[in-house]
């Protein structure tokens, strides 16, 4: 999707879905060659102005990776709001951000981590990039900043050192969380 808002020094909302595969008991994280930066980059997308971010999060992942919300479990903090009266409860993002994407736009991006043991069930729709890349720490450590954001590799990084060693984080089904704007009680 294309940028929504685009006077200078406005923003859009984005997400960003890392994914951990673990490959003979060692993580592995999915980063794909973004078709218009030619970086590597997780998969992510703007939100658009009728859905909410695990709505965004739930097609972009679809699109761009051929995994659907059903096929992932989703890293949560152990101890975390699981519902209240009245709305929908998403999940918690590991990490919240804005960055310039160039001098005069910048993104606000909420950002996912994932965790699988299967290859994706589908292809990335047609459009998207091809190129998807499963890399342990070593070989993130080893880009230069040539290939990849430093931001992204700083984020990559943080993961493997930090969240997925940490106990007070826990994996749960990813299809646990609507992604609606109301809770189903209240639409009918």
């Amino acid at each position: 999707m294309p940028h929504i808002h685009t006077a200078p020094n406005q923003h859009d909302h984005t997400v960003t879905m890392f994914i951990v595969r673990y490959v003979g008991g060692e993580p592995r994280l999915l980063l794909h060659l973004h078709r218009k930066f030619k970086m590597l980059m997780p998969p992510g997308g703007h939100i658009e102005l009728d859905e909410t971010p695990w709505a965004a999060v739930a097609h972009d992942l679809s699109e761009e990776t051929g995994y659907s919300l059903g096929d992932l479990k989703l890293w949560q903090p152990k101890t975390r709001l699981r519902k209240a009266r009245g709305t929908v409860v998403h999940p918690q993002p590991f990490a919240s951000n804005t960055h310039a994407v160039n001098s005069q736009h910048y993104h606000t991006d909420l950002d996912y981590l994932f965790i699988t043991e299967a290859e994706p069930p589908r292809a990335p729709n047609e459009g998207e990039s091809t190129d998807l890349r499963w890399l342990n720490r070593a070989d993130i450590a080893a880009l230069s900043d040539a290939q990849i954001f430093t931001n992204v590799k700083d984020f990559c990084l943080y993961i493997f050192d930090e969240l997925l060693a940490s106990d007070a984080w826990e994996a749960v089904p990813a299809s646990s969380y609507d992604t609606g704007k109301i809770t189903k009680t209240e639409a009918k």
